[in-house]
């Protein structure tokens, strides 16, 4: 009777950790309603809505714009410039907003991660997923721009996808670095932001990689963001289709969502006690 009772005992601590470990389907609907959540919390009490991560890489492209076409002779970029700037703004948009919200990932909803229990990666996984959400719905944009300012799409467009994976490999590894050493050393959200605004200008978005001085070439090739804004630009620009980069710029996108796998693994125990 003693073995039985010890062994239904055993049987029963297995059944009730599996209850609590919900399956792979319900990790990724969970992901979805908890991106869906963040998108209505966040314009809620918005009269625009949406509207309004449009209207921030709209009128930072059309500042970029004006300056680089209007003020002063423009040596870098293609024909046509407004073009050439959104498709590299609107996705930074998503990776700068996704980097910098992954700082707060754990610490704005301390309670939700204590008592709901899902795997950890999805608070990090649910601001990935919005920002992209608000990426894709802001295409409309670049679409209008591309057939008023007369862009020629080609065969380029086939690589989009790619592109969005690849970005989505990228910011993902990067927030799940971020997001836990965060809850141990505060400074980490001052940090990145810092370091957000030092990566705009350092990376491909109002010029090419190939825009560069020779000196400077070296720095396009560390930065996983040039490969994949040339795959972004394809579509319209297929002279900035630089293989070896895109390549380097995608082992580099794996390595980094492999590195901030580890991490998270190893440092989410760690975080669940300090929250």
């Amino acid at each position: 009777m003693r073995a039985g009772s010890a062994g239904t005992g055993r049987i029963a601590v297995v059944t009730s950790s599996s209850e609590h470990r919900p399956p792979r389907a319900s990790a990724w609907s969970s992901l979805w309603l908890l991106s869906r959540r963040d998108l209505k919390v966040r314009y809620s009490t918005s009269l625009l809505g949406y509207l309004w991560s449009i209207l921030d890489p709209l009128l930072m492209s059309l500042i970029y714009w004006f300056i680089f076409t209007q003020v002063f002779s423009r040596t870098v970029g293609e024909e046509p410039y407004i073009v050439f700037l959104l498709t590299a703004m609107l996705p930074w948009v998503w990776f700068n907003g996704a980097v910098s919200d992954s700082t707060r990932a754990f610490l704005r909803d301390v309670r939700l991660v204590r008592s709901v229990s899902l795997p950890h990666w999805i608070w990090v996984g649910r601001i990935v997923c919005s920002k992209g959400i608000e990426f894709l719905l802001s295409i409309p944009v670049l679409v209008v721009f591309a057939i008023g300012a007369g862009a020629t799409p080609g065969w380029g467009l086939l690589l989009f996808p790619v592109a969005v994976l690849l970005f989505t490999a990228l910011t993902l590894g990067i927030g799940l670095i971020i997001a836990p050493l965060t809850v141990f050393f505060r400074d980490f959200e001052r940090a990145a932001k810092l370091i957000l605004r030092v990566l705009f200008y350092a990376s491909p978005v109002i010029y090419g990689a190939s825009d560069l001085p020779g000196f400077a070439q070296p720095f396009a090739w560390f930065n996983p963001l040039s490969g994949i804004f040339a795959l972004f630009r394809a579509g319209f620009f297929p002279d900035q289709l630089n293989w070896p980069l895109i390549g380097v710029s995608a082992a580099l996108s794996l390595v980094i969502l492999a590195v901030g796998a580890v991490v998270f693994r190893r440092t989410i125990g760690g975080v669940l006690k300090e929250l």
